[in-house]
């Protein structure tokens, strides 16, 4: 696959996504999103690959950004169409039916934040710099941000972060649940994979149902999936190979 603003690569069912437009520190725009729709569209159903990772190019940043350039020439109508494809884009990131892990190098802000914020799980460079600067430009995160900041980290912190506009070190990140864990830049991506290895190692089918019964904990039918989910898997493949393996106390091997 050729994509002209990300490099993707894919070893030992890990796949490492790289937005590559250092010279705007990664900033999204429409190329972006064009390229990371086509990307996860082949990822859902690519059978090489169990883990995803997204990160930026360079040292400095993850995603710094959108790119305001494109802003500039909007209107109304336009803006509220930008901000329905984000959403699309990020949704469909957060529903993958395998585990995103956003490795975030450097700057995350803005559409940054939100594109980390739409992965399972978030891991940081001590450099790393995080926050929602949109209302200093006189509006609101679009991608998603005022939805799943607060469920993240709690309503009040939320308010802060968009409020006051501040970026928010990779260590207080970790303090309010926003990132799991904070490394030095060069172990980021090791240390990154070496989770993406661990997980690559369990069913599949699992980890499919699992994704999707956690995105649904909030809504009145979380619990309800949680159970018809439980039960399905029991005639899957996988847990079959998982109890087999564990009665003959050996490793499961996963289709």
């Amino acid at each position: 696959m050729n994509y002209e603003s990300i490099t993707l690569t894919i070893d030992n069912k890990i796949a490492v996504l790289t937005i590559n437009r250092p010279e705007s520190l990664n900033a999204l725009n429409a190329q972006v999103f064009t390229d990371l729709d086509s990307a996860f569209d082949f990822l859902k159903d690519e059978k090489s690959v169990n883990c995803i990772i997204i990160t930026g190019s360079g040292e400095k940043a993850f995603v710094a950004g959108a790119d305001i350039k494109e802003f500039s020439k909007y209107g109304n109508e336009q803006a509220k169409e930008l901000s329905k494809r984000g959403h699309t884009i990020f949704q469909k990131i957060e529903n993958m039916n395998k585990p995103v892990i956003a490795a975030i190098n450097g700057f995350a802000l803005g559409g940054g934040l939100e594109l980390a914020m739409a992965c399972h799980i978030r891991y940081a460079s001590e450099n790393a710099k995080l926050g929602l600067p949109e209302v200093t430009l006189g509006l609101i995160p679009g991608y998603g941000g005022t939805q799943r900041l607060p469920k993240l980290v709690g309503k009040g912190i939320a308010n802060e972060i968009i409020f006051s506009a501040k970026m928010i070190t990779a260590e207080k990140a970790k303090s309010i649940g926003l990132v799991n864990e904070v490394f030095s830049s060069e172990e980021l991506i090791s240390k990154t994979q070496e989770l993406a290895k661990n997980i690559v190692k369990n069913s599949p089918q699992g980890i499919a149902k699992a994704i999707h019964a956690v995105n649904m904990s909030d809504t009145e039918k979380g619990m309800e999936y949680e159970i018809e989910s439980f039960g399905e898997l029991f005639s899957q493949e996988d847990f079959k190979e998982g109890v087999t393996a564990f009665l003959e106390k050996r490793k499961p091997v996963f289709s």
